[in-house]
C-alpha cells in the first residue's frame, strides 16, 4: 500500500495519478500497487511536479515496515537506529541549508530569485486554450455538467470561442437556474448529448494547453464525465490562474474571480456563464504572466 501527498502541483499530475491511485482528499492519494509500479509513480512526479512538493509512503519489508519518500521538500528521511523516521528542519535548519546550497551574498540571491521568476514566467504559454464548464452542482458523484465554454488563443490574441449547453434528463436546480441564467427550457431547446458535447470540445482544445481558474472543479467533473461516456480524457497540461494568483498576489482578500478581476480593473459585465468566466480567466492569466515582466 502507498499514500501520495501532494502540494502546489500541476492539475495533471493529479489526473495521472489517479489511473493506479484513490484521491481520498485534495492532493492526497492512496492505493494497493506494485513495486514497479510504485517507482513508475515516483519518477512520474519527479519529472512533473515543477516547483510542487511530494511525499510518498510506502510498505516494505524493513523493521518497521514503511519508508518513505520526499520530493521538493524541506522535511528529511532520516534513519534512527535501523527506524525510518521524517525529521522536520527547525528555521535554523532550513537557512543553514539554503546558505550552504547558494553560498551567495544578500543581494546575489535576490537577483537569482528574480531570474527564477521571469524563468517561470517565460515558461507559461502564449498559445493555450481557456476552459470553464457550469454545472447543476457542486457534487461530482450526483450532478453533471451543463454547459462547456473554451477560448483558443494564439501569442496571446483571442483566435476563437467555444460554447455548448448540454442537455440533462433531470431538471437542474432552481438556484443553479437563478445563478447562471441557464434554465432547464434552455437546455432541453438549445443543449447536445455531453458524449457530443466533450467530442467537439476536445476536437477544439486539440493538444493545446489548458487554462482554468481552480482547475481541479472543472476538470474533475470533465474527467467524470469522460469515464461515464467512455471517451479517453485529455492529457494537455494543465495551468490554474488560482494557483498563480497565489503564488504572486499578496495584497488581496481572497483569490475569487471577480476580486482578482477587480484587483486587475477588469470590467465584469456577466458571470456564471462559461463563455464569459474564460473572458475574465484570460485576462486574469495575461495579467499574472505579465506581473514579474516590470
Amino acid at each position: 500500500m502507498i499514500v501520495i501527498s501532494l502540494a502546489d502541483c500541476p492539475v495533471s499530475l493529479r489526473g495521472d495519478l489517479t489511473k493506479w491511485l484513490m484521491e481520498i482528499s485534495a492532493g492526497v492519494f492512496v492505493g494497493q500497487v506494485s513495486a514497479r509500479v510504485r517507482d513508475h509513480l515516483w519518477e512520474l512526479i519527479k519529472k512533473t511536479a515543477k516547483n510542487g512538493k511530494a511525499i510518498m509512503v510506502f510498505n516494505t519489508n524493513n523493521e518497521q515496515r514503511l519508508d518513505f519518500r520526499v520530493y521538493n521538500n524541506t522535511w528529511e528521511p532520516i534513519d534512527f537506529d535501523g527506524i525510518k523516521l521524517m525529521l522536520r528542519p527547525s528555521p535554523s535548519r532550513i537557512k543553514h541549508l539554503s546558505e550552504l546550497r547558494l553560498g551567495y551574498s544578500k543581494a546575489s540571491k535576490r537577483q537569482i530569485a528574480k531570474q527564477a521568476a521571469n524563468k517561470q514566467s517565460s515558461n507559461l504559454p502564449g498559445s493555450y486554450v481557456v476552459v470553464d464548464v457550469e454545472t447543476s452542482g457542486l457534487n461530482l458523484e450526483e450532478h453533471k455538467i451543463i454547459e462547456i465554454g473554451a477560448i483558443r488563443v494564439e501569442d496571446h490574441c483571442i483566435a476563437e470561442r467555444f460554447s455548448l449547453l448540454v442537455r440533462l434528463e433531470e431538471a437542474i436546480p432552481t438556484q443553479i437556474e437563478e445563478l447562471t441564467g441557464i434554465t432547464n427550457d434552455l437546455l432541453q431547446k438549445e443543449g447536445i448529448d455531453i458524449e457530443i458535447a466533450l467530442k467537439q470540445f476536445i476536437s477544439f482544445v486539440r493538444d493545446l494547453p489548458m487554462v482554468s481558474h481552480n482547475a481541479d472543479f472543472d476538470y474533475r467533473f470533465l474527467r467524470k464525465a469522460c469515464d461515464d461516456c467512455n471517451i479517453s480524457y485529455i492529457g494537455n497540461r494543465c495551468f490554474d490562474t488560482l494557483t498563480l494568483a497565489r503564488r504572486k498576489i499578496r495584497q488581496i482578500d481572497n483569490f475569487k474571480l471577480s476580486t482578482l478581476a477587480n484587483y486587475f480593473g477588469i470590467v465584469i459585465a456577466k458571470q456564471h456563464r462559461s463563455i464569459d468566466d474564460c473572458e475574465i480567466t484570460y485576462q486574469i492569466y495575461e495579467k499574472l504572466i505579465n506581473l514579474d515582466k516590470f
